[in-house]
């Protein structure tokens, strides 16, 4: 029902103070019933009643103080707002959430009283806003174990790549051994000029060198992984104690509007706050870990790089002894033939001088005559009547007895240089026998290193990835000398 106000002209009777009083009164109820638009038509305050759950501000005039007009919107002069409206919204819930007063507004409200749905509009708006925080906690979760995941897969990766470095530090400890076996096994030489250092000693020496470098990197290598790796398992124990600390307030978050599921894009928080789900421990904990992660890349293709150049230096320096261990040995073994040919000519030397020997000892004998003078022929003695009725005359001495003293003296002579010449050949021969044993002795222990250095060196240490990676990339023999 409208309310309309009556002419004042039309009424005249009484006292002006008293009809001045009356109008003061009736313009003041007159503004204060259009203040509280109570003479609104009932659709249109059905409309507004409606539309009230969606906001509690609707538009409205301002009134000055001191004045008598006042400012309606159009739309408000058209309609009004009933309490009978209001009374049939209690039977019924609002279908849309509403807003609450903004804080902070100088705006007065249009009714007088907050509705009736405002229990039930405030907990859907706080529904919503903890909904929305346990969405966005959610991802912060599963943004922590998906680099928690990538965090373990790491450390997974790096804990190969250190038992590939275990097992070839392994083989540079038994190739160390091996060395020090064949070093010892080749003292055991016969000869004393086989024990003194030669070639393949030196190679030995070059080759522990070699080894000893080897095992101080790759122990240093292994100390670095072993860090890495305490470093990887104490970031992903922080991820996963961060993200349970997380999940505290998310038991009641269904798991089909999961923010950590498959196929969801990691996403990005780039705003941290103390109170808010992405805090800045968690923004500190995935840079570290991220950190810690590339480090760990790093360090594991340097690890592969060097277990490569290990492997490649260790089989050079290995092929290396071996070769020259066996060019040692054909070395020997060609000496050993040259000593067993002398020595075939020294004894036939020996056999020949020996019968050189008896010739001018059976020659000395026979020109000493015999050992008594009574076997003397008469032909051959020199008083013979002969020589004495010659040498009656002066200067016709024969020379007879002069060349059978020098021809003995010359045979004497003779007979002492051959003796020591075959003495001399007697112990050539010897020495070269000696010779000749000690080279056969000392080529079977250098075969016997070479056979010990092949059976000892066990390829199945190493993994076959890596020996392919390492015959790639061989290094020249002549670079550990």
């Amino acid at each position: 029902m409208q309310v309309q106000s009556v002419p004042l002209s039309s009424v005249t009777i009484g006292p002006r103070s008293w009809r001045d009083g009356t109008v003061r009164s009736i313009l003041r109820a007159q503004r204060l019933v259009g203040q509280t638009r109570a003479g609104r038509s009932e659709n249109c305050s059905r409309s507004r009643s409606c539309s009230a759950g969606a906001s509690f501000i609707p538009k409205r005039a301002v009134c000055t103080s001191g004045t008598t007009q006042d400012k309606i919107p159009e739309g408000d002069a058209e309609c009004g707002e009933s309490r009978d409206c209001v009374s049939k919204n209690k039977m019924s819930r609002p279908q849309t959430t509403g807003g609450v007063f903004p804080s902070g507004s100088h705006r007065t409200p249009v009714a007088l009283f907050p509705p009736t749905s405002l229990r039930e509009q405030c907990a859907e708006v706080s529904v919503a806003v903890a909904g929305e925080y346990m969405r966005r906690v959610r991802e912060v979760e599963g943004q922590l174990h998906r680099q928690a995941g990538r965090v373990t897969t790491e450390g997974i990766r790096l804990e190969r790549e250190r038992g590939h470095l275990e097992r070839t530090l392994r083989s540079v400890r038994t190739a160390l051994t091996i060395n020090s076996r064949s070093s010892d096994r080749r003292t055991m030489r016969p000869s004393t000029a086989e024990t003194e250092r030669d070639g393949a000693d030196y190679l030995l020496l070059c080759e522990r060198r070699e080894l000893a470098e080897l095992k101080q990197d790759l122990e240093g290598a292994l100390r670095n992984a072993l860090t890495q790796l305490q470093a990887l398992g104490e970031r992903s124990r922080q991820l996963l104690d961060l993200a349970s600390e997380r999940a505290r307030v998310l038991e009641l978050v269904p798991h089909s509007g999961s923010a950590g599921g498959h196929g969801t894009a990691p996403q990005t928080f780039a705003k941290a706050g103390p109170v808010s789900p992405f805090t800045p421990e968690c923004k500190r904990i995935l840079e570290s870990s991220t950190l810690t992660v590339n480090q760990s890349q790093l360090l594991r293709e340097n690890i592969r790089q060097m277990l490569t150049s290990a492997i490649a230096r260790q089989n050079a320096a290995h092929r290396t002894v071996n070769d020259g261990l066996v060019k040692k040995i054909a070395e020997t073994v060609g000496l050993q033939q040259n000593l067993t040919v002398m020595s075939a000519a020294t004894r036939q030397a020996m056999f020949r001088k020996q019968r050189e020997i008896n010739c001018i000892r059976h020659s000395h004998d026979r020109a000493q005559g015999p050992e008594y003078s009574g076997d003397i022929l008469s032909r051959e003695k020199l008083n013979r009547p002969l020589v004495q009725v010659y040498q009656r005359h002066p200067g016709t001495q024969l020379l007879e007895a002069a060349h059978l003293v020098q021809g003995s003296a010359v045979l004497r002579q003779c007979l002492t240089s051959s003796e020591d010449e075959l003495a001399r050949l007697q112990h050539t021969s010897l020495q070269l026998l000696d010779d000749l044993q000690g080279k056969r002795a000392a080529a079977q222990v250098d075969a016997s290193v070479v056979r010990m250095r092949r059976q000892q060196v066990d390829k199945r240490a190493v993994p076959c990835f890596l020996q392919q990676g390492a015959c790639r990339r061989q290094l020249p023999l002549s670079s550990i000398e």
